[in-house]
């Protein structure tokens, strides 16, 4: 009995194992994997803190579909937007000066590529295109298949001809949703 148990608890720790996750890197090193393979870049920019941020972390970025399209069409980067790593991007140099090592689990000062690309809301997903120019940011919790709307808009250039909000709308009414649920 203790054999089955302890082969059952191994065969659950055996398959999260091989369970697959979105390939994390960071700002810079998914511009110098641009450099070799030009890609599009969303960045999930969060807080510790941040209730939505820990949701879509667990119920989209682990949905078997979308880990599958952003890892076959992205440079997926996790940005911690009160963290205090050093970053340069585009040639300027972003730290967080104000940084309480003490509030790294609590809400801290917000990091100056966080500002940089106006972030004020957390969780927010940012889009970039193949030369690291700023197309969207994407505001709060969005489950499987509302993400999958911006990963193939972005994708595949649709937002270019989307110059009205009448014409976005058009296109997320005609939208089918292809990805499995939460």
């Amino acid at each position: 009995m203790k054999k089955i148990v302890a082969i059952c608890v191994l065969l659950v720790f055996s398959m999260n194992a091989i369970a697959q996750e979105i390939n994390w890197v960071t700002l810079e090193e998914a511009v110098e994997l641009q450099k070799k393979k030009p890609k599009k870049i969303i960045m999930d920019v969060y807080t510790k803190w941040c209730g939505p941020c820990k949701m879509l972390d667990k119920n989209t970025f682990q949905n078997k579909d979308v880990v599958e399209y952003i890892n076959k069409h992205y440079y997926a980067v996790k940005f911690n937007a009160e963290g205090n790593e050093e970053i340069t991007f585009k040639g300027a140099n972003f730290s967080n000066p104000n940084y309480d090592p003490a509030k790294a689990n609590r809400r801290n000062s917000p990091h100056e590529l966080t500002r940089h690309f106006n972030v004020r809301a957390y969780p927010t997903i940012i889009f970039l295109d193949e030369n690291l120019e700023f197309l969207a940011p994407i505001k709060g919790y969005k489950n499987p298949q509302q993400l999958e709307l911006y990963l193939k808009l972005f994708k595949n250039n649709d937002h270019k001809a989307l110059t009205t909000q009448e014409a976005f709308n058009e296109y997320y009414t005609a939208f089918k949703p292809e990805f499995a649920g939460e």
